[in-house]
């Protein structure tokens, strides 16, 4: 068979996984915890996070459309600082981030099938948390086609449901409840910004699909310019229908079952047992599109020498990197919670983008990239990244440890491979990056 007609992903495929990735993330896990920042102002500080996402969606699509691959933005990394420490360690951090969008989704997952099954005790939580995990750890083992089919049904139930929420709460809506003069600061809805950022991580996801494209150059800008238009479409829609219905008080007090919450007052019980349903396969869904890069980015990396061999292996049907991704996001689903997680993962997440764009300023010539847009989109990344370390992690001083040992230990990792690679290659200089 030859290697193109193994590429059988769609454009509309590679959407649904970007798509499925953020709206598990984005409705269902994070609209307690920006309304405790931004109160009812939490839908504009999703339109503010989608238009910066845009700017990093437009550098991503540019340099995807160059450099397809099965690597996705750690390629870019590569093209642009070189196969040296900087790229070494934006992929270790970036396997991290995965693993906590993964994390937390699956403890949102947990905790609306917890809510079903065990009266929300926390402890099942956390084990159906696990079991998604493997179950979709499961599903990525078969191959990037069941993948693509299982995101592309999962996700057209979720929309179809989230469309049909938004129009009925929207016509309902209480317009007090949204009142201008309620909103926060503007420094409490920036801050509130670097958090609903960690909805539209999954955009990221996309760039990985290149390797499952018949023609990448063209698809990939495609699919990631409509995941971004849809995912904050949703978002600012469900938005205003929550915090229209419910008050910025009574969202926090909900938490995660805020959305579900929500659909009561206009329909009913059927509507709460109705979005409990959209929550627990739109996290189905993130989970599973979640783990969708940690093989083809685990093995290119591998490949070029940047992680260890080992993570270009499967044992059995299942590649190590699907393991080592899988077997960490259940450790932090079972240690962290859901708050914890979504800071951590924003913030590295931010200085991985940001780190991105610094590199595609050395290759705009070839990518043909505004510099302009660039410029503005890395300002935007940065400047989210600085309110929320000012903010967020000021209060959450845990969290902020956590964080600087995560890129601490993703120096370390990187410093130690790179020196036990270079004495391999000393050794036996026929030992070379892949081989």
């Amino acid at each position: 068979m030859a290697a193109g007609t193994q590429k059988r992903m769609t454009v509309l495929q590679a959407t649904f996984i970007g798509v499925g990735s953020m709206v598990g993330a984005g409705i269902f896990a994070l609209l307690g915890a920006a309304g405790a920042v931004a109160g009812s102002a939490v839908w504009l500080s999703f339109l503010i996070a989608g238009a910066i996402a845009g700017l990093q969606g437009y550098s991503f699509a540019k340099l995807g459309a160059r450099y397809p691959s099965g690597g996705g933005l750690l390629t870019y990394l590569s093209k642009g600082f070189g196969e040296g420490h900087i790229a070494g360690i934006g992929a270790w951090l970036f396997f991290t981030a995965g693993s906590i969008v993964v994390a937390m989704i699956a403890s949102s997952f947990g905790g609306y099938a917890s809510s079903v099954v065990a009266g929300g005790d926390a402890g099942w939580a956390k084990a159906l948390g696990v079991l998604l995990i493997v179950v979709m750890g499961c599903l990525n083992a078969v191959g990037s086609t069941a993948v693509a089919r299982v995101q592309s049904l999962l996700v057209t139930l979720v929309l179809a449901i989230l469309v049909v929420f938004a129009a009925v709460t929207i016509v309902n809506l209480d317009p007090a409840l949204l009142a201008p003069s309620d909103y926060p600061g503007v420094r409490e809805i920036i801050a509130s910004v670097a958090l609903t950022f960690f909805a539209f991580l999954g955009f990221g996801v996309i760039t990985f699909t290149a390797k499952d494209l018949p023609n990448p150059s063209r698809q990939l800008p495609r699919a990631i310019y409509f995941a971004l238009a849809i995912a904050t479409t949703v978002y600012v829609a469900v938005a205003l229908g929550v915090f229209g219905t419910l008050t910025a008080d009574q969202v926090v007090e909900y938490g995660a079952t805020a959305i579900a919450e929500a659909a009561k007052p206009t329909l009913g019980q059927a509507g709460y047992v109705l979005m409990v349903i959209t929550a627990l396969l739109s996290t189905t869904g993130a989970v599973n599109a979640g783990l969708y890069p940690s093989i083809g980015m685990t093995r290119h990396l591998a490949s070029i020498g940047q992680f260890p061999p080992v993570f270009g292996r499967s044992v059995g049907r299942f590649p190590v990197g699907l393991l080592v991704m899988a077997a960490f996001a259940s450790i932090l689903v079972v240690g962290f919670d859901l708050t914890s997680i979504a800071s951590i993962g924003s913030a590295v997440a931010l200085l991985v983008f940001s780190t991105v764009s610094v590199g595609h300023f050395r290759l705009y010539r070839e990518t043909g990239a505004s510099v302009i847009v660039l410029a503005i989109g890395l300002i935007a990344t940065l400047g989210t990244l600085i309110v929320f370390c000012t903010t967020t992690l000021v209060n959450e001083p845990a969290t902020a440890i956590a964080l600087v040992v995560i890129i601490a230990l993703a120096v370390l990792v990187d410093l130690l491979w790179k020196r036990t690679r270079t004495n391999r290659e000393a050794a036996d200089p026929r030992e070379q990056a892949g081989s």
